[in-house]
């Protein structure tokens, strides 16, 4: 066992940016920009400016539209506050929010709802957008085994566990989202399949944005900042799904997630530690290229076995049902620097990238940073 990472077992388990990463930042977003542009012209001449089936004015139900609509229907809501939590149960649903004279669709908890926005299995092809839900209980939007689903500037904000919420579900986009004020995930995808994340923003959570336990999935152009973990690539044990592999981490910009955590204490992302920018934890074959990542007090961009996590949530090693290590982590021609400045006590440097030693076929090329642990790390072919 690596020396780092027998000390992570052993032990339970404000910076200014240089003009190189202005300049990267001011890249990724100026092309996040572009795109946004022109895939919102697109799906405005697609939805938008379609003619609506049923149209939802300021004071009625959204419920009611989609109780009423037929498969495949396309649901305009007219600007305004709607107390509702929504059940979609049907293939094809398209909610649209209008934006007219600055104000666009809130749909807030009535009371004590759980969640905003649920769609369960019957309801492949759901499109959500321009939305913004806030102060459910538990989530704000759930989808549970959704194919070919859609979320696109939706906001979510202060609605318990999580944001935006696709679990068991496939071939999905999350895009130009914003999520805050979640005790676990802001933008969460979870045990599920051809996912991409792009263009969304996560702040103020315990974890940004997460994808866990999947496969196949991009996120790409994303920025987090002031979470607890900016982004969390993770294998965790006690799923459906035993196996994450082929992520693809790209263009991000990550920084100053050092927020207190404030996770449930009977969850395991209460112990997750703050002042981390990109964590993989367990996960196969994830590649983690051309993000800029600064700021964060623990590490820039980590690569620990799941072993770690669970140590630290003190939960028994023979629950482990998953592989734990990391393998095949491609880390390369990332701007990482000033990070580690303020660890966490858990006798680990802060540095700008750490590894604790475990897994086989990790390694990193043509990264900017000035620390490491260990140094120096394993270099690609």
């Amino acid at each position: 066992m690596h020396a780092i990472q027998k000390n992570i077992v052993d032990h339970i388990f404000k910076p200014q940016f240089v003009s190189l990463s202005f300049l990267i930042i001011l890249f990724i977003f100026s092309g996040c920009k572009k795109e946004s542009e022109n895939d919102y012209q697109a799906s405005s001449s697609n939805l938008e400016d379609a003619k609506a089936d049923i149209i939802v004015h300021a004071g009625g139900s959204i419920q009611a539209a989609v109780n009423a609509a037929a498969p495949n229907s396309l649901i305009k809501i007219e600007p305004g506050t709607y107390s509702e939590s929504i059940t979609v149960s049907k293939p094809g649903i398209k909610l649209v929010g209008i934006t007219k004279n600055g104000e666009g669709v809130v749909i807030k908890n009535p009371g004590d709802e759980e969640n905003g926005i649920t769609v369960d299995g019957a309801g492949d092809g759901f499109t959500l957008q321009n939305v913004t839900i806030k102060n459910f209980e538990e989530n704000g939007v759930v989808l549970d085994s959704v194919d070919n689903f859609k979320i696109s500037h939706v906001t979510a904000i202060n609605n318990g566990e999580y944001g935006i919420f696709p679990v068991h579900s496939s071939h999905g986009v999350v895009e130009y989202c914003t999520a805050r004020g979640h005790t676990d995930t802001g933008i969460y995808v979870g045990q599920s399949t051809d996912v991409v994340m792009r263009c969304n923003t996560a702040f103020a959570n315990v974890n940004g944005l997460e994808v866990e336990n999947s496969s196949h999935v991009n996120v790409i152009n994303n920025e987090c900042y002031n979470n607890v973990c900016g982004m969390l690539i993770d294998l965790l044990p006690q799923k459906d799904i035993k196996t994450s592999n082929d992520v693809h981490v790209a263009s991000n910009h990550v920084y100053r997630n050092n927020h207190a955590n404030f996770g449930d204490s009977s969850s395991l992302e209460s112990v997750v530690p703050p002042g981390l920018g990109i964590l993989v934890l367990g996960a196969d074959n994830t590649t983690v290229e051309k993000n800029t990542v600064t700021g964060n007090d623990f590490a820039g961009i980590t690569v620990f076995s799941t072993l770690v996590l669970v140590s630290l949530g003190g939960i028994s090693a023979d629950s482990i049902d998953v592989e734990p290590n990391p393998d095949g982590a491609f880390i390369h021609n990332n701007f990482v620097k000033n990070n580690g400045a303020n660890p966490p006590p858990l006798d680990l440097p802060g540095v700008d990238l750490l590894w604790d030693g475990s897994g086989i076929n990790n390694c990193w090329k043509n990264n900017e940073f000035k620390t490491s642990a260990p140094s120096p790390l394993p270099s690609c072919n």
